[in-house]
């Protein structure tokens, strides 16, 4: 009974075991002893499903075809696992077969190998007890073999010493030439220790004699133009080894290797003098002997696949031959080895001079060419050729100075990098200020074919449209430029990231030397209209009012449009060092102010011009009656009003103080009120004098600055040119005597002016005071000072 109850143990516990196993393989734990939650009682996939629940809640939550329908998706359900679970079973089925074949096959395989093994040790046995009984058996004899076995190598040895002249003299023939400086150095040490010997004494001497003629020979096909690179390395190596002087062996090979490397600098110059025989001639890229120019990168190309490697090739051939040479020592004991090695640091100190000297002498050269061929790089166009080439240029550079670690070629590339960066700045620079003249060469001829101050035919030839089409030119090509020069810093290129070259190129090239630069010459030239100077004497007012704007844009919007577009696309954070946006703006308003202000003096000197010439050339004592308004005073009008046409084009109106209903009659009765008491005090018995009594006026009236400061506006430009023009008119009046008739023709005209020219100030009673101002000194300067009726001057005024 006990035992049927421990199989029946053991058969459970086998049963439960594979059991745990797919719970540990699936992540399912042992139950806790707290009672389950219904819902998981209700999970038919959960490890706690209780069926009987289930199905109560099935039929308590569902109707009767939901419960159908439930049927028929468990049956499918169930389908569906059983046939999963054949094909598994039929998988590991198959699975479980293989495996047992294999475990056949290997039983089988172990049998075999453990017979093999089993002869192995037994032959071994017999091979281990046959080589006892003849050690056994050889054992009185070791020794003579021994002996013999000496002997037989000594004379092997004088044979091949009695036999090495003629040896010697076959490899000649045969030109295995180093064969033969084998056999020299292995006969060496022996023929010189048994000199004294009559018979290798004879053998020394013959030796010497071949020994030269091997010597001769070798330095033959040293001196071979045709000879390659690696026949020319071996031939130094034989040299060496035969004890040819290694400094005079320094100096043939250099001196060979400077007529192929003098060969590729020679064609690059050639290039050189082709492109500079081509800007001369400007004909194009074919010259006289049809010969084409290279362009940079085949430039590059050919001085780095041709000298540089050249050189680098020469450069490991030297230090292979002459500093990393391997001495075969097992030929020589201490004393000479410590000689020999003495002696080998003195020649690689003096091999190393010379090639230093010889390598930097070269690169000073190849240097310059390439200096002048990047300079006579002017195309304004795309820079990847160009930085193309300077990158592989400043690549083979780094690789020499592995190779020659006593000398440091990239800083001498590096500054002609830098120096190929800022040529193309400049020359960029040149183009910028080229475009800037031509587009303000493009506004005058547009303004002189073209009558900006008349009725305006041609949009296009517009002051606005010139400003934009400036504006938007100078700053597409900026743009234009400024993505040319990211090449410089493209993420693939080596020496974009160099701390040396990125930030001085970024900082101080691009923003300061280029846009800061141009923003400054922009201002210069612009200043330089206001100061009169060569070609700007004669120019246009509309070129100074555009040019003022443009300034004014200037200062409002581009400025920090451009420098924040080169700050973002060259990655510039520190501004301290750099012209600040603040600054730059300040330049430019006064720039625009100064443009404004000059505009507003030349306008206004040649509408005085006209007034001053209509004062001075008239006869106002002897004037007729007027009958109408006289034509300069029309033009007058008409150039006011195309000049606040022109201006209104480009500045806003501004602020005007707030008119009078009768602005248009109001100068008239200020005008006969002041008439009226001017003749009261002028033909009045009265001891006061005429001239006190109209200062005395003056301090009463309002002071007009006529030349104040301009403001950025319509109304600002048109008062300041007003101002100027009624100022000048007022000291001509009063430079001049006037009769009646005179005096009434300066009413007529004042009049005329206060109709029209009240609308364009910004405080009409600046116009009121002027005129009042001009037609008091005619009064006071009048012999006959009787004044024309107010209806009759406005109908002359209306007729006019």
């Amino acid at each position: 009974m006990m035992a049927t109850t421990n199989n029946d143990e053991e058969g459970g516990g086998q049963r439960r075991r594979p059991r745990d196993l797919l719970k540990s393989y699936y992540g399912i734990t042992e139950g806790s002893d707290a009672a389950p939650a219904a819902s998981s009682l209700c999970d038919i996939n959960g490890a706690n499903f209780d069926p009987n629940v289930y199905l109560s809640k099935l039929l308590k939550e569902r109707s009767l075809m939901e419960l159908m329908d439930k049927e028929q998706e468990m049956v499918k359900h169930i389908k569906t696992l059983d046939s999963d679970m054949q094909t598994l079973v039929y998988e590991n089925y198959n699975k479980f077969i293989s495996a047992t074949d294999t475990i056949r096959k290997m039983k089988t395989d172990f049998k075999k190998m453990e017979d093999e093994m089993d002869r192995l040790a037994t032959n071994m046995s017999a091979i281990t007890e046959f080589s006892g009984c003849i050690s056994a058996a050889l054992q009185d004899r070791r020794q003579q073999i021994t002996k013999l076995s000496g002997v037989h190598t000594l004379l092997k040895k004088l044979q091949f010493l009695f036999e090495l002249p003629a040896r010697l003299q076959k490899c000649i023939e045969q030109e295995s030439y180093s064969q033969a400086v084998r056999y020299c150095a292995k006969s060496r040490k022996v023929l010189h220790q048994y000199q004294h010997m009559p018979s290798f004494h004879g053998i020394q001497e013959d030796v010497k004699q071949i020994v030269q003629q091997l010597s001769f020979k070798l330095r033959e096909q040293f001196r071979q133009k045709n000879s390659s690179p690696k026949q020319l390395a071996e031939c130094v190596d034989l040299l060496l080894q035969l004890n040819e002087p290694a400094e005079e062996l320094c100096e043939e090979f250099l001196s060979y290797a400077r007529q192929k490397i003098d060969e590729d600098l020679a064609r690059l110059e050639q290039e050189i003098r082709l492109l500079e025989a081509q800007g001369a001639a400007s004909k194009g890229p074919v010259v006289a002997d049809g010969s084409v120019p290279m362009d940079i990168l085949e430039f590059v190309d050919c001085g780095c696949n041709g000298f540089l490697s050249n050189i680098c090739l020469v450069i490991a051939s030297y230090n292979d031959m002459f500093l990393n040479r391997q001495h075969e020592d097992f030929f020589l004991d201490p004393f000479d080895l410590y000689r020999l090695t003495y002696f080998s640091e003195q020649l690689d100190a003096i091999a190393v001079k010379k090639l230093v000297h010889f390598v930097n002498e070269l690169m000073k050269q190849y240097f310059d060419y390439v200096r002048q061929r990047v300079h006579l790089e002017h195309s304004t166009g795309d820079n990847t050729i160009l930085v193309r080439s300077l990158d592989r240029f400043h690549r083979r550079l780094q690789a020499m100075n592995k190779l020659l670690p006593d000398t440091d070629f990239s800083r001498a590339g590096t500054e002609i990098v830098s120096k190929a960066a800022r040529d193309r700045v400049s020359h960029y620079l040149l183009s910028l200020m080229q475009h800037l003249s031509d587009c303000l060469t493009d506004i005058r001829q547009s303004l002189a074919s073209q009558n900006l101050v008349g009725k305006q035919e041609d949009r296009s030839a517009n002051p606005s449209a010139l400003l934009r089409k400036m504006s938007s030119s100078l700053t597409d090509q900026i743009k234009c430029v400024l993505s040319n020069l990211q090449t410089f810093i493209d993420s693939d290129i080596t020496f974009a990231m160099k701390p040396y070259f990125h930030s001085t190129f970024c900082m101080h090239d691009v923003r300061e030397g280029l846009v800061v630069a141009f923003i400054r010459h922009i201002l210069k030239v612009s200043n330089e209209f206001c100061d009169g100077c060569g070609d700007k004497i004669s120019a246009p007012p509309a070129l100074l009012l555009i040019l003022s704007r443009f300034c004014h844009d200037l200062e409002q919007s581009t400025i920090g449009y451009l420098l924040t577009l080169v700050d973002d696309q060259f990655l510039l954070d520190d501004s301290s060092k750099v012209t600040s946006s603040t600054e730059l703006r300040n330049e430019a308003r006064a720039a625009a102010q100064r443009l404004l202000n000059h505009y507003v003096q030349v306008q206004g000197l040649t509408i005085s011009q006209m007034l001053r010439k209509s004062v001075e050339t008239r006869d106002c004592l002897s004037s007729i009656e007027p009958r109408n308004v006289r034509a300069v005073m029309k033009r007058v009008i008409e150039d006011v009003t195309g000049i606040d046409s022109l201006v209104g084009q480009l500045y806003e109106e501004g602020i005007r103080t707030e008119r009078t209903s009768d602005s248009t009659r109001r100068s008239y009765t200020y005008s006969n009120q002041r008439q009226a008491s001017r003749s009261q005090w002028s033909y009045a018995p009265s001891t006061m004098d005429n001239s006190l009594m109209s200062n005395i006026q003056k301090l009463f009236s309002e002071k007009i600055e006529i030349f104040s400061k301009v403001e950025f506006n319509k109304v600002s430009v048109l008062t300041g040119i007003i101002k100027i023009s009624l100022k000048t008119f007022l000291e001509c009046v009063r430079l001049k005597t006037f009769g009646r008739y005179g005096l009434q023709q300066i009413q007529v005209d004042t009049h005329y002016l206060q109709l029209y020219l009240w609308r364009f100030v910004s405080d009409e009673n600046l116009v009121h005071l002027l005129l009042d101002e001009i037609v008091g000194s005619a009064i006071h300067r009048c012999l006959d000072p009787v004044t024309m009726e107010p209806s009759v001057i406005e109908l002359i005024c209306e007729r006019g």
